[in-house]
């Protein structure tokens, strides 16, 4: 049974596969991908709490990724999901990780993760903040010209040229939602918090004991590779890293296939190694 709105997307039959969105995006960031991975799967793609047409931000303080990782648990016992693999995006691949460590995870694909930079690195997560305090601003500002923007696939290309390669590739309406959803985010100041007391930074990656690949587009804007990839490829325990030539930070508009592939194949994979296992 299909279930759409702009809290979450489900629908499809099989293995069960959670979807999660990136900082200030929402579920709808899948779209290019979700036909193509609904015939293969339970396919559950939330709207993550405090992002626009989530669940309402949590109560009290939501300062760390652990805090995070709790209430996403929340969506996934309301969705009746124990284990699933994963598919996350930027900070939606950083939960996805979480969820691994906690033992919901039969497999993981990240695509750039957040929360990989270095504990001795400040530079890096002030330019974080930067980057999307200052397109906050802008869209705000440019927020009633942005339909007339959007229809033109130069502009459009020009206007998201830092989180994907070929944003001509973006119907206009969605490339409309897709910018005005980020500035009726919630829990941005939260997050700028937690970023800055070095809560955001992914640790402990060694617990995780589920095949994970790492996913990283080559010219990702928002967390550069060199920057950002190198405690996923050493820490976590067989992981599989593999670079997206020509893609972007978040590259299911950029390249649909590849992205579908890339979560569907390694998905299947990881589960028919689990069933091996298990008929031993």
């Amino acid at each position: 049974m299909a279930e759409l709105s702009p809290a979450l997307y489900r629908a499809g039959a099989g293995e069960p596969l959670v979807l999660i969105h990136g900082f200030t995006a929402t579920w709808r960031c899948w779209l290019p991908v979700i036909a193509e991975l609904v015939p293969r799967f339970d396919v559950f793609a939330p709207t993550l709490h405090g992002h626009d047409g989530g669940p309402p931000p949590p109560d009290g303080p939501a300062h760390t990724i652990a805090h995070a990782a709790d209430h996403f648990e929340k969506l996934l016992d309301e969705a009746g999901i124990e284990t699933a693999h994963f598919a996350g995006n930027s900070m939606g691949g950083a939960l996805s990780l979480e969820m691994a460590k906690r033992g919901r995870a039969r497999s993981v694909v990240a695509i750039s993760p957040g929360g990989g930079w270095a504990e001795s690195d400040t530079a890096e997560p002030e330019r974080i903040i930067k980057w999307f305090a200052r397109n906050q601003k802008l869209t705000r500002a440019t927020e009633k010209r942005l339909p007339k923007v959007m229809r033109r696939p130069g502009l459009r290309r020009l206007a998201l040229r830092d989180v994907m390669t070929r944003g001509d590739q973006v119907p206009a309406a969605e490339a409309v939602r897709l910018a005005v959803s980020s500035i009726h985010c919630a829990v941005v100041d939260d997050v700028f918090e937690t970023i800055r007391n070095g809560q955001a930074r992914v640790v402990d990656l060694d617990r995780i004991d589920c095949p994970v690949l790492v996913a990283w587009g080559d010219k990702d804007r928002v967390l550069p590779l060199d920057r950002h990839a190198a405690r996923f490829r050493e820490e976590i325990p067989g992981a599989e890293f593999r670079v997206l030539p020509g893609l972007g930070h978040t590259p299911m508009w950029d390249d649909p296939d590849v992205i579908v592939a890339t979560i569907a194949d390694f998905a299947a994979a990881a589960q028919a190694r689990r069933q091996t296992a298990q008929a031993v």
